[in-house]
């Protein structure tokens, strides 16, 4: 046993000498250019936030709209997307307690118990006379391969940053589910809104129709004024039905969204009056951390990193340690004495000599996947940065033409008064009357079409933002819990 003692503590004083010994490159993020403004926030912004203003987990609150916040807080417990990707990223998770195994020895344990008779002209027989006998062990083997080099260090290293990535990809996803119930429901109420307009144009087209007819029963009108009259009905009823099916499609996706079957799903008609709120914006270098598609992005350079420090571990030698012991013995009731045990313990120390290159192609195939994980992450800040400016330029410019919009309609309701006044009169013909009503609803519809591109540019900004979310909580991921819903429980 003094051996063994022996044995182990020359064991421990190695590996507390190599604990230090990680090969591969220390991490730290690349650096990345970023802008000190955004150029597109509109005037009536920059004095109308706080200075620390920032959204919010819920950002979809900042409507202050009870039927959205219903709906919105559906898709966390029953969008099926949203479950895939939370499956994935408890996939991702497991494998850090997978990883992380390696720093320890692997430990298995048995029993046999066999009877064996041996053969009276086997060669050597007649060194013993015991042909007939019981043999049973308890044995224990002990494997382990120290961390010498660091593989498995960043292999941990790698596994843990997959999972930051995963986690920021489940943030991705649930953004990306979360804006789109947003954008389909106030497309939805913006159709409400244009259905109303018909709607209510259609209910005066008829009385218009109506009196188009008895002014031609009465010889003042004439039979191409109660055709013209009754074209512009039959026009605007058509259009009105075109926007229901419209609808329908917008309310069954929300149904898929919110994880409900569509033909038990259905939305009260709300039609949009509202105007979209400031959002507060900040500086573009907090997207590096308030974006989790970048996040991720990062994430998934760590990874690449630490798969260069496990390539380049394969240029060192392994060491392996194993061990046996246990108690055998001929019968059962000596069999957990003194006499009855044994045990084995070996090292041995394997270093490649000649693989014909392959080490080197890992190794360049690690750095080329550094690289190119590095250049996507680049790439995803220049896209965050352009849907940024893209939907504060919409917003800025959307309300302009909603100002502009605002009187158009203004100027075609006056002229539609004026055209039926004149028509009235005698001076105009019907046909004045029509092109006036048609300019008015168009008008109108395009008011209604702007209004709602306005609240769809505010939630791109929101989704473009990052919806609230910080990378900070990347780093408080328990890895050890088990989801019943994982294990099966």
């Amino acid at each position: 046993m003094r051996h063994a003692a022996a044995f182990t503590c020359a064991l421990f004083a190695l590996l507390m000498i190599s604990a230090g010994c990680a090969v591969g490159p220390r991490y730290a993020r690349p650096s990345a250019t970023t802008p000190p403004q955004f150029k597109e926030i509109p005037e009536n912004w920059k004095n109308a936030q706080p200075s620390d203003a920032v959204l919010r987990g819920k950002w979809w609150e900042v409507y202050q709209d009870p039927q959205l916040n219903q709906l919105e807080e559906k898709i966390n417990l029953s969008n099926q997307t949203l479950k895939a990707a939370q499956s994935q990223f408890m996939q991702a998770r497991a494998l850090v307690r997978q990883s992380r195994a390696d720093y320890y020895p692997t430990v298995s344990g048995g029993a046999t118990v066999s009877r064996n008779l041996q053969s009276s002209n086997r060669a050597l027989s007649s060194l013993t006379t015991t042909t007939n006998y019981t043999d049973i062990a308890l044995p224990l083997d002990v494997s382990y391969e120290p961390d010498l080099w660091g593989r498995v260090r960043k292999s941990v290293e790698a596994a843990r940053a997959n999972a930051q990535a995963s986690a920021a990809d489940l943030e991705s996803v649930s953004l990306s589910l979360h804006s789109e119930l947003a954008l389909d429901y106030f497309a939805l109420r913006t159709l409400d809104a244009d259905a109303q307009l018909l709607e209510s144009n259609v209910a005066a087209f008829e009385k218009a129709l109506e009196l188009t007819q008895n002014r031609y029963k009465g010889g003042v009108a004439s039979q191409v004024d109660v055709a013209f009259a009754k074209t512009q009905l039959e026009t605007t009823r058509a259009q009105a039905i075109d926007v229901q099916q419209q609808r329908a499609a917008f309310e069954h996706a929300i149904a898929t969204l919110v994880g409900e079957p569509t033909s038990t799903f259905s939305l009260a008609r709300l039609p949009l009056d509202i105007a979209p709120p400031i959002i507060p914006v900040g500086v573009p270098s907090q997207l590096l951390e308030r974006r989790p598609d970048i996040a991720s992005a990062e994430r998934r350079i760590a990874v690449a990193n630490a798969q260069i420090g496990v390539a380049k571990s394969s240029y060192f030698p392994v060491l392996s340690l194993t061990g046996t012991g246990g108690f055998e013995s001929s019968t059962i009731g000596n069999l957990l004495t003194g006499p009855s045990g044994f045990y084995s313990v070996a090292a041995s120390v394997v270093e490649t000599a000649f693989d014909g290159g392959r080490r080197a192609a890992v190794s360049d195939q690690a750095w080329a996947a550094y690289h190119q994980s590095v250049d996507v992450y680049r790439q995803s800040l220049l896209t965050a940065f352009q849907e940024v400016e893209d939907n504060l330029a919409a917003l800025r410019i959307l309300e302009q033409e909603s100002h502009t919009q605002d009187e158009a309609v203004a100027a075609a309701q006056q002229s539609l008064q004026l055209a039926n006044n004149r028509y009235k009169g005698g001076v105009a013909t019907y046909l004045e009357v029509i092109t006036s009503e048609s300019l008015a609803l168009s008008n109108q519809r395009t008011a209604v079409d702007i209004a709602g591109r306005r609240m769809s540019a505010s939630v791109l900004l929101i989704k473009a933002l990052g919806g609230g979310w910080d990378a900070s909580s990347l780093q408080n991921i328990d890895y050890s819990e088990r989801p019943d819903h994982i294990t099966g429980q």
